[in-house]
């Protein structure tokens, strides 16, 4: 495969470009950008004992290499940027958890609103507004913190009066009444129409909310002062009244806004401190507007090993500012990041202007970086120990009620999952120390036991386990069913490799455990951390019971599909399967894509095609 590979990046153009890197399931599982692509991508063809651990991982999974030339290093970047924030590759760096940072989101329409969508939520909700599919509108963060989102959105609600409403508005008047919302004069109410709220004057309102979520309140102090005194002078001395009041809540607001240090000016910046906990990497962000500290957000990343603080940052750098819209005019990190000179390049175009990105050493500069650090360490601190209480402690209690001698490092649960007994599919997860560890988990096709005797196929999957040298000896088992199950689990280990290795088993509705040395379950509450431990084991392994079934009962309605059509054999069948990798993909591929596998013709893809889409 690497010679093929060297071959095909023999023939790379040596231009700037963007490079993807795929597995045996076409998946993109690394984006980099380089100024010469060939040059670039022949490093991952290196074998070497002295590659890295995260190299020789990427190596074992690569299959397929694929690049897109730019004009110019800047445009690889952003290019690279796009394809990291739309495929998220397991080899880059991320940001954990990204599509379910929250935003704020100013819709794109003659009447805004103000909504809290998350990335995962393109959708959006009830259907009523897609996220991110309409030009104009403006996004507020990510956030990390999704309570303080709501205490914002909240607290906005009370100063400025926006519709709420999903509705589409077009200005003209809609036949229902305003809704109480507009009794309590905490919206303006447009569904009055264009005559009641003209959109110029509704769209001043959202240039202040635009202004207020971007900490910028001198300047809308100072315009709502306007605003106030010109509607006193023309006597509309309601609405002077109402700009007073809004006035009044800001400036208590920017009064509770902590004050940074003693800085020589009031320049917007972002605050960027990254530090490492073990195998665990944050940065920590203070955003400073108008010299204040507007918010401050804790961002976990993943895909870090093997990559120093440069590197990191680079690639923190990059994730983050491409998602943010309202870019600094300075931004001080803690670790001059790689490719320094083009990170300002693409945040200057970025942003339209001019950004500095900064390395303090000395002064009050550095003393904002030091403190944004030490908040980053306390929180990595602070989650390490939460990890300790939810995973640590949980076996340390387990060891005790099982009489162990330490607690088990390695637990594997064990599901069977069917539908009337057609088409079962046996089940193995692993966790170690109280993490999923899954490249262990394994699925098992029962071949031997009777349909719907889940006893029986428990025992052959056991029975094939113990015959897998290449799997360590786990330091429990975890059964999900009741006595029936767990004693089925007992028959099938005694007298083999595992036969010794503790064994439990945990019933749902309700969660009831059973040991082998107790003849009662055993009833823990809710609330305790062990049993909330099992619990997830016991999900897990009932997930991935489940959709192993599903896949196995889709390949068979796929082969039955496929039989019917004159032409398809096992051979082509096969080939079909292996080309694809689910029978979902197949039902899914057009016929073009259908006549790309070795030995389906145009017309037999256009057959396979018909015969896949004739009962939709």
């Amino acid at each position: 495969m690497f010679d093929l590979l060297k071959e095909k990046v023999s023939r790379f153009p040596e231009q700037p470009g963007v490079y993807l890197l795929k597995d045996k399931d076409d998946r993109i599982i690394y984006v980099g950008k380089a100024m010469s692509l060939r040059h670039r991508v022949r490093s991952y063809l290196t074998e070497t004992a002295a590659a890295s651990p995260r190299l020789k991982s990427l190596q074992a999974r690569l299959v397929d290499i694929d690049y897109v030339v730019t004009d110019t290093e800047v445009e690889a970047l952003i290019l690279e940027c796009n394809l990291i924030k739309e495929y998220r590759p397991r080899f880059n760096v991320n940001l954990k958890d990204d599509k379910d940072y929250p935003y704020l989101i100013l819709t794109a329409e003659l009447y805004p609103r103000l909504e809290l969508l998350r990335l995962s939520q393109r959708n959006g909700r009830r259907g009523h507004y897609r996220f991110g599919s309409d030009k104009g509108e403006r996004r507020f963060g990510p956030y990390t913190d999704v309570g303080a989102v709501r205490d914002t959105m909240r607290l906005l609600g009370s100063i400025f009066p926006l519709r709420r409403c999903r509705q589409p508005l077009d200005g003209s008047r809609s036949a229902g009444r305003p809704c109480l919302n507009y009794q309590m004069k905490r919206c303006l109410a447009p569904c009055r129409g264009e005559e009641a709220v003209a959109a110029a004057d509704y769209d001043k309102m959202v240039n202040q909310v635009i202004l207020f979520l971007q900490g910028r309140y001198s300047e809308l102090e100072d315009k709502l002062k306007r605003q106030m005194e010109d509607a006193a002078a023309e006597k509309r001395f309601e609405e002077a009244a109402a700009l007073r009041d809004r006035l009044l809540s800001l400036q208590r607001v920017a009064g509770q806004q902590q004050k940074m240090l003693s800085i020589e000016n009031n320049t917007d910046r972002d605050i960027l401190a990254l530090a490492r906990v073990e195998q665990y990497t944050a940065v920590h962000l203070f955003q400073i507007r108008d010299g204040k500290l507007l918010r401050q957000e804790h961002f976990s990343l993943s895909g870090t090993d093997n990559l120093d603080n440069q590197e990191v940052m680079a690639s923190f750098i990059k994730s983050y500012y491409n998602r943010e819209e309202d870019l600094p005019v300075e931004i001080l990190a803690s670790d001059q990041p790689t490719d320094f000179g083009l990170l300002q390049h693409w945040l200057k175009r970025k942003a339209g202007r001019k950004v500095s990105l900064r390395v303090p050493q000395r002064g009050p500069l550095k003393k904002l970086v030091d403190l944004a650090r030490r908040n980053c360490l306390l929180r990595l601190q602070e989650e390490e120990e939460q990890r300790r209480r939810k995973t640590d402690e949980p076996l340390m209690e387990l060891a005790r009620l099982l009489g162990l001698a330490k607690p088990p490092e390695r637990i594997e649960g064990y599901d069977i999952s069917h539908l009337r007994g057609g088409e079962p599919v046996g089940a193995m997860v692993t966790f170690q120390h109280g993490e999923p560890h899954r490249e262990d988990y394994r699925r098992f096709n029962i071949r031997q036991a009777p349909a719907g005797d889940d006893y029986a196929a428990l025992q052959e999957v056991l029975a094939r386990r113990t015959r897998n040298d290449s799997l360590p000896v786990p330091d429990l088992v975890l059964i999900d069913g009741g006595r029936g199950q767990l004693n089925a689990a007992f028959e099938a280990l005694y007298g083999t490799a595992l036969d010794g290795v503790p064994l439990i088993a945990l019933t749902k509705n309700p969660d009831h455990l059973f040991l082998t040395a107790t003849p009662l379950p055993v009833r823990l509450p809710a609330n305790n951390t062990m049993l909330q431990l099992l619990q997830r084991i016991r999900d897990e392994v009932h997930r991935f019971a489940v959709s192993g079934h599903r896949n196995r009962r889709d390949r068979r309605s796929i082969h039955s599909l496929l039989e019917e059509i004159p032409g398809i054999g096992p051979a082509r069948r096969t080939a079909l399967l292996d080309y694809f990798g689910s029978a979902d993909k197949i039902r899914h591929a057009t016929a073009e894509q259908l006549n790309e596998v070795p030995g389906i013709s145009t017309a037999l893809a256009n057959s396979i095609h018909r015969q896949l889409h004739s009962g939709r």
